[in-house]
């Protein structure tokens, strides 16, 4: 069974950090660009950030520039985000997922359609 785990979400108070994991199940992420989205109450999923399939090419969303960072082990079949100097309205639910459509060395949150399989999610909250 092909699956999606996201997981390292919880509370935390302005200025914190966490790292949040993405890891596969029944298949390789090698092959796969993967993007971070999320969806706070009331609003729509946005992409967060992404990786391409060979680690070389990024892109993060304005909103969070300099204060994520998306990263990958394909030894360990996991993606990382690494969320510092959080805010409060970093607070939703955090997904990632994967893109087979792009080529390696590139990937893109601008269209979410081409992200086929998504994890359940993990939540992240943000306050004191």
């Amino acid at each position: 069974q092909l699956q999606l785990v996201e997981s390292g979400g919880g509370l935390v108070q302005p200025g914190g950090s966490l790292r949040l994991s993405c890891a596969a199940s029944g298949f390789t992420l090698d092959d796969y660009a993967i993007g971070w989205f999320r969806q706070a109450p009331g609003k729509e999923r946005e992409g967060v950030s992404c990786i391409s399939s060979n680690g070389g090419s990024t892109n993060y969303a304005d909103s969070v520039k300099g204060r994520f960072t998306i990263s990958r082990d394909n030894a360990k079949n996991t993606v990382y985000l690494q969320i510092d100097s959080l805010k409060p309205e970093d607070t939703a639910i955090y997904y990632c997922a994967t893109d087979r459509s792009v080529a390696y060395y590139y990937c893109s949150i601008k269209i979410q359609g081409t992200y086929d399989y998504w994890g359940q999610g993990t939540q992240v909250t943000v306050s004191s």
